[in-house]
């Protein structure tokens, strides 16, 4: 039987294949801009079938209506990164919240933590082999689709066909439903003053040569539209956006200095506009991976000149950095902070860098504090911090002592809140 029969026989609608979802499942639900949307959308209508099913996922970019109170019985979310559409489900206490490290998420499928009855994701029409390509989301889609018993995809003419270790065959697929729509877009647009500086600050570390992780926002965007000087950059990253196009156009970003997977982008998913979606369609250049291979800190470290990029909420004066919470509100996830942090820190020549703006709230809350606030969850500990960035400049902790910490933090702090952070400090008696 040829692939193309195969394929035929397995093209359904999609509440044919939702059927396939029984009371109980746990189910995965693909990715990012990769999510599925003609499945998730019509998961509501088998609701008053089905109960207690689990719904796993990371960030997804698109509406989660079986999150919704009505259907609490039916579907309940565990949320593996923590994104704008569940939010408030996991605040709530209608959604779990999962806290894993981006490497790890693979084999929490693999070894069974998580087994998974049913995945539905999104791929491309396959090529004349019968391969589909999972596009836009390869990192935590294809562990999940290569661990579950069933995998109902929707083969979308608008996905675009990534390269790397980012197949399938249609042979592995039970269900199909073809869909046509565009993906979700990421907005694309100027940043702010401050961010224009802390990309600045971050643009004179990075030498030439140096192999970059960023994700998406308006300071990755900033370092990017600051880097226009440099020369032979590389990009090993969990997500990049559209700025990086604009380097590789004009041969900054060649990637022909990268000592691991020489002269290609790697990356796990992509988020962006439909222009970066054109440029990675069958582009060379771009090779997709599983987060357990891009990820991991051990390959991250085999870049030399390693240059990680990454955020947070809050980081006190002994270099704790909480980046998935609000006090005790859960806000986001663990994501690849700690490892392209510890991955970049055992580069040789890396540079492991925390950056953020140094207020919140228009300037009347200071992200730099003399205690992270109660309940407040550290993803990057302070023994993992080397560089913080604000838009004041650059502090350098690592081998620092703590109140040697504390003087170099209060010195990129916003000046309205120097003098109450160094008495919060001597009042502890870290100075």
């Amino acid at each position: 039987m040829t692939w193309e029969t195969i394929y035929r026989n397995k093209i359904t609608d999609v509440q044919t294949a939702l059927s396939a979802i029984q009371s109980g499942n746990r189910l995965y639900v693909g990715g990012g801009a990769g999510v599925p949307v003609a499945l998730t959308q019509g998961l509501t209508e088998c609701a008053p079938r089905l109960q207690n099913v689990e719904l796993t996922h990371i960030l997804t970019f698109a509406k989660a209506p079986y999150v919704e109170p009505e259907y609490q019985h039916s579907f309940r979310v565990n949320a593996l990164f923590i994104g704008r559409n569940v939010r408030r489900a996991v605040q709530d206490g209608r959604a779990d919240f999962t806290p894993i490290f981006l490497s790890e998420i693979p084999s929490l499928f693999r070894n069974g933590i998580l087994p998974l009855d049913v995945a539905i994701i999104s791929v491309t029409p396959p090529d004349e082999h019968g391969f589909c390509s999972f596009g836009v989301e390869v990192g935590t889609t294809k562990p999940a689709a290569e661990s579950a018993r069933i995998i109902i995809a929707e083969v979308n003419r608008q996905m675009p066909r990534t390269l790397g270790d980012s197949f399938i065959h249609v042979s592995r697929l039970h269900h199909i439903v073809e869909v046509d729509y565009p993906l979700p877009e990421a907005p694309q647009g100027d940043t702010s003053e401050d961010n224009l500086k802390i990309g600045q600050h971050i643009a004179g570390m990075i030498p030439n040569g140096a192999t970059l992780q960023m994700g998406i926002g308006s300071i990755p965007d900033a370092v990017l539209r600051s880097l226009t000087h440099h020369k032979d950059l590389g990009v090993h990253t969990e997500l990049f956006s559209d700025g990086v196009i604009d380097l590789v156009e004009q041969g900054i970003i060649n990637c022909a200095h990268k000592t691991f997977h020489p002269g290609k982008i790697v990356a796990g998913f992509l988020f962006g506009s439909q222009r970066l979606y054109e440029f990675i369609h069958n582009n060379p250049l771009i090779e997709m991976h599983p987060t357990d291979y891009v990820n991991d800190p051990f390959n991250i470290a085999r870049n030399e000149k390693m240059v990680a990029i990454n955020s947070a909420l809050q980081v006190d004066l002994t270099g704790q950095v909480c980046a998935d919470s609000i006090g005790p509100r859960f806000y986001s996830g663990v994501g690849g902070q700690i490892d392209f942090i510890r991955g970049a820190a055992r580069s040789k020549g890396g540079l492991p860098i925390i950056a953020f703006p140094s207020t919140a709230q228009s300037g009347t809350v200071s992200r730099i504090v003399p205690m992270l606030n109660e309940g407040a969850g550290v993803v990057t500990t302070r023994n993992d911090v080397h560089y913080v960035v604000t838009e004041f400049g650059v502090a350098f902790l690592y081998g620092k002592s703590i109140r040697q910490r504390v003087h170099e933090l209060i010195n990129i702090a916003h000046p309205h809140f120097r003098e109450e952070l160094l008495a919060a400090a001597q009042k502890i008696g870290y100075v």
